[in-house]
């Protein structure tokens, strides 16, 4: 008897230990992970700002299979959620703020413990990279919720791993996104032609987005300087289609322009004629493949090209549609009627 009263003394002792251990511990917690993802900012922040996308990159759903999740008919923007059910209970997870490719604040609820505040910080680097950090935040912890997370070893043991390999699957899904494309061949069409503001330059496989890109902005401003508008989606005439590439690249007006004898931009017209179109849906790191398969099914269909020269139009612009896997291109090879 003597044994087993200092047994529980003993046991009195530690709980009341512990007890005090566990009241002594911070009211708050803050579990922060950060990652350099290989995408624009504006391409994370659409993925991460609809629900619907998480399961797909969630840790705790690649750890979990059977989790049961629930997304209700706002999942996008403030406002949207989910809620989930597993082996801890019931979660949900709303977003209560955001700015646009920048920041989203959220708020997360699991069973009874205190809500906690989740925090994503997207900072775009000069390499078209990402720095996203990713926090949750909680305060005014109970006795039983410390008591939990002393057991289970603190928060960041029991959340930041799952941060890690969360931001990491993100990461991998983004890259593998937006490198998708496809390639359709549309047949034979009849183009409208018009007139085009443009600029002659040449270029090679290591320069050319960087000659197009000084040829449309000098286009751009000589429109400003002068008024003009634009009347259709930025073009590109391949004069010649070698190792170095001879390429006007354009822009559509509605009508002829007297063009300033010292100027580098020229007008030009596209005639009304009838082409083999092919559609690229993706990057334009993909436009060697769009154009191999375009130029096979040429010679399959025994079509003939004409002496006009094969053009391509940018039908979307970049910086509407972050994700290059949604640009879209149109390429025409003129035939001889």
């Amino acid at each position: 008897m003597k044994a087993l009263r200092y047994i529980l003394l003993l046991l009195l002792v530690l709980i009341i230990g512990f007890s005090i251990y566990i009241a002594v511990q911070p009211n708050s917690f803050k579990v922060e992970r950060s990652r350099t993802m290989k995408a624009p900012n504006a391409v994370v922040y659409n993925n991460i700002i609809d629900f619907k996308n998480w399961a797909a990159w969630s840790s705790w759903v690649e750890a979990d299979p059977e989790m049961k999740i629930t997304l209700p008919e706002k999942t996008k923007g403030v406002g949207g959620s989910y809620s989930w059910v597993d082996e801890n209970g019931i979660g949900t997870m709303k977003t209560v703020a955001t700015t646009p490719s920048t920041s989203i604040t959220q708020e997360m609820q699991i069973g009874d413990f205190p809500s906690s505040d989740i925090a994503w910080s997207l900072k775009p680097n000069e390499d078209g990279t990402t720095e996203v950090t990713w926090t949750i935040t909680g305060k005014d912890l109970p006795f039983g919720f410390k008591a939990f997370a002393t057991i289970m070893g603190g928060m960041d043991k029991q959340i930041g791993p799952h941060y890690e390999r969360s931001l990491e699957k993100l990461d991998s899904l983004l890259v593998a996104d937006m490198q998708r494309y496809n390639v359709e061949i549309k047949g034979i069409t009849e183009y409208g032609g018009g007139f085009y503001l443009y600029k002659t330059t040449n270029a090679n496989s290591s320069n050319i987005s960087a000659k197009m890109g000084e040829n449309f902005g000098a286009i751009m401003q000589f429109m400003g300087q002068h008024g003009l508008k634009q009347s259709g989606m930025p073009l590109t005439v391949y004069n010649e289609m070698a190792e170095t590439v001879i390429m006007s690249n354009g822009i559509p007006v509605n009508e002829r322009v007297e063009i300033p004898t010292d100027s580098d931009v020229s007008i030009g017209f596209m005639p009304k004629m009838k082409a083999l179109k092919t559609t690229l849906t993706g990057n334009y790191t993909n436009l060697p493949k769009a154009w191999e398969a375009t130029m096979k099914h040429l010679a399959e269909q025994g079509l003939e090209q004409s002496d006009i020269k094969p053009f391509e139009i940018y039908t979307t612009d970049p910086g509407n549609y972050p994700n290059p896997a949604d640009w879209k291109t149109e390429i025409y090879i003129p035939l001889k009627e």
